[in-house]
């Protein structure tokens, strides 16, 4: 194949992918802006990146609130009943109903709290997110297994998880904290 007939070829091609990644991009902040005062409010409060919240939701639900999992998840963070009781029991909210999760501030909170926690966990990583998205996903048994039988060096710690729905899980989240809302400074 000629130089010419790969460029005619390879153009378009990197076009469509720019194309498709402003479009994904574009997508994220618009669905997003309803949310980001109470995404603001629970980075604020419990000290977490608001593009890695925002992030995070994109991938559970793309910011649908009414979204149910198939383990009984519930709302935009998909928040187990069971881990928001162990919020609202932290943050001495008495009466707390599952069915409250979908309203979006209570869920966005709750998530917030979980995720905050798993951070803390890991802290004494080098990068404790992508530990504590694996937490997320996961559960806590499942990242100290894989954190244990990797030898691999920290910054490749998504490539220990043996799970290939909670490794691309990991990864597509990553992807989207670091590269969604580089363009706009409110990120």
């Amino acid at each position: 194949m000629g130089k010419s007939l790969r460029r005619i070829i390879l153009i378009p091609a990197v076009l469509a992918i720019l194309g498709l990644e402003l479009f994904w991009a574009f997508r994220f902040e618009i669905r997003s802006t309803q949310n980001w005062p109470v995404i603001d409010a629970a980075a604020a409060r419990y000290k977490v990146p608001r593009r890695l919240i925002a992030a995070l939701i994109w991938q559970e639900t793309r910011f649908n609130p009414a979204r149910r999992g198939k383990s009984g998840e519930i709302g935009l963070m998909q928040i187990m009943p069971q881990s928001a009781g162990e919020w609202a029991k932290a943050e001495r909210i008495e009466a707390f109903k599952p069915e409250t999760l979908f309203d979006p501030g209570t869920n966005i909170l709750a998530g917030t709290w979980y995720l905050a926690r798993a951070i803390k966990r890991w802290e004494n990583q080098a990068d404790p997110i992508p530990y504590a998205l694996a937490e997320y996903n996961a559960g806590r048994s499942n990242v100290i297994r894989w954190e244990r039988r990797t030898d691999l060096p920290p910054e490749s710690f998504p490539e220990a998880i043996s799970f290939p729905s909670t490794r691309a899980y990991v990864k597509a989240i990553l992807k989207s904290y670091r590269t969604f809302g580089k363009p706009w400074e409110r990120w």
